[in-house]
């Protein structure tokens, strides 16, 4: 057996490394049906399954946590489960699921946090009889732990990103987007994905755009910021810019975007004044 192949690919998140070694796994394990599930002690949804000959199990699906094999894998602890017999076994032959598939083996291992939560687990279900080697056991063990760790790296990621793309609520509809610091290609599809998706989960109507921080304004910056703007309108954000230096309005002249097509103001106060809030003293 050779899992090399999982150390070679490079996973921007959880998500895409959860698809990954399902699959991967699915190719080494003769199971019909092979899944990742998370749940919060209440409920356990299936987020990435593999079926072969036989759809025991859909992405997306949910049962109370209490009725479900991923509790019984969760209740054994950090070493994988092995159930020959769903029917026999006393964890599981009571439960519903057991009574909808008829017969079938079970194999499960939690996936935790870092700080030792439960996140889930990653499991292998089949309605017909199957064993697995102290090789595979090992192969479920190294994925679960690979998991965790990904679920580590994504989380410092998020905290990550919400320090480079902090975008702060005012008050209903509407927040502010400091940009701070120099901009790549790599920083610039960030600061539009998590934009637009921040924009959305906040329902804004108004994102006022700060480049007082910016250290430098090249083709790229302008062309993103266009980009941007534009796609935030089609969300129904209207965007505002603020805090242009005058040397970042002298390099920005230079550029061959049409600056005129920005909602320009000054500074955050004008911005804010422009949509209607009035800054008073106490």
């Amino acid at each position: 057996m050779n899992i090399s192949r999982v150390n070679s690919v490079k996973f921007k998140n959880f998500d895409e490394a959860a698809d990954s070694i399902l699959k991967m796994i699915a190719g080494i394990l003769d199971i019909n049906t092979l899944f990742i599930a998370k749940n919060d002690q209440k409920v356990n949804e299936i987020i990435k399954v593999v079926n072969k000959d036989e759809t025991l199990l859909r992405a997306g699906e949910k049962l109370p946590f209490e009725d479900t094999y991923c509790k019984v894998s969760v209740d054994h602890g950090n070493e994988p489960i092995m159930i020959s017999d769903i029917t026999q076994h006393e964890k599981t032959k009571d439960l519903g699921v057991t009574q909808n598939l008829g017969s079938g083996s079970f194999i499960g291992i939690p996936i935790y946090f870092g700080d030792g939560k439960n996140y889930g687990t990653i499991c292998g279900l089949d309605t017909e009889p199957f064993q697995l080697s102290e090789e595979h056991l090992e192969l479920l063990e190294t994925m679960s732990s690979l998991l965790s760790y990904v679920l580590e790296l994504d989380g410092a990621q998020k905290q990550i990103d919400n320090l480079s793309v902090p975008i702060v609520p005012i008050t209903k509809g509407v927040a502010v987007l400091p940009i701070i610091g120099s901009i790549n290609v790599i920083r610039v599809e960030r600061i539009i994905e998590l934009t637009l998706s921040r924009s959305q989960e906040l329902d804004l109507d108004h994102l006022v755009i700060d480049l007082s921080g910016i250290i430098e304004v090249d083709e790229l910056m302008i062309g993103s910021l266009l980009k941007i703007v534009n796609l935030l309108k089609l969300l129904g954000v209207h965007a505002v810019l603020t805090g242009i230096r005058p040397e970042t309005a002298m390099q920005a002249n230079q550029s061959s975007v049409d600056f005129t097509k920005f909602d320009v103001e000054t500074n955050l106060e004008r911005a804010l004044t422009k949509l209607g809030f009035h800054l008073e003293k106490k």
